[in-house]
């Protein structure tokens, strides 16, 4: 992975040095931001390949940074990882909502940080499992999705999936490692001939995972988010 550009937004000195401390030493370039009005100025100068957004900030909050990043197009296909205290669930179901990639909770390890940035960079970058994907295909762990056909097989069985079951198992296979939250599963399968309420959303997942068998723990739980697929 080449040298990247990452704009740290984090009002803790301390935080903030110990997370350019440690991108730099891994081979990062790294500029820092004391304030949300700050961080959205260099995010226009620099445009940079990943933002570390803290949710709490003075002035404008890491809420309304990354909604205006998400608004302003050349910026809004820019990834963000957000960084929240404990207690701030209902901030990161909102920031994923309004398109965060990631979160990584305080006080967190240094290398599960750097992790998390190389996942979401990774993200970003053509794969081979994402030109399967573009070829309306994916084979992984003994599951086979076909797309187009809407077709699925687990452990050499042919499914049959509910029209929600199978949408959702697609939305969270074409992105690994993403976090979905129920809302934004509900957004991607709303207009089927039902109303879809997160409890709903749990009771698919349920289903599906039961019919995926060995398979069904590829679909991972994000405690009190959503659910992702496994990277």
């Amino acid at each position: 992975m080449d040298e990247k550009n990452v704009l740290v937004i984090e009002d803790e000195e301390d935080i903030q040095q110990l997370v350019a401390f440690n991108l730099l030493k891994n081979g990062f370039r790294v500029r820092c931001a004391d304030s949300g009005e700050e961080g959205l100025r260099q995010a226009d100068s620099l445009l940079p390949d990943l933002v570390l957004l803290d949710i709490m900030l003075p002035g404008i909050d890491g809420l309304a940074v990354l909604k205006q990043l998400k608004e302003t197009s050349r910026l809004a296909g820019i990834p963000v990882i957000m960084l929240s205290a404990k207690g701030e669930e209902q901030d990161i179901v909102s920031g994923l909502n309004l398109g965060a990639d990631d979160y990584v909770p305080k006080p967190f390890s240094p290398k599960v940080l750097l992790a998390r940035v190389r996942s979401v960079l990774r993200r970003h970058q053509p794969t081979d499992a994402q030109a399967s994907i573009a070829s309306k295909t994916l084979s992984i762990h003994g599951l086979t999705v076909d797309f187009t056909r809407r077709h699925v097989i687990s452990e050499g069985r042919t499914l049959t999936l509910t029209v929600s079951e199978f949408d959702i198992l697609a939305l969270l296979a074409r992105h690994p490692g993403w976090v979905y939250t129920r809302q934004q599963i509900i957004d991607q399968i709303r207009g089927h001939d039902y109303t879809v309420t997160e409890r709903l959303v749990d009771v698919q997942v349920f289903g599906l995972r039961k019919k995926l068998g060995g398979n069904g723990e590829l679909i991972e739980t994000v405690r009190g988010i959503g659910y992702r697929f496994k990277e």
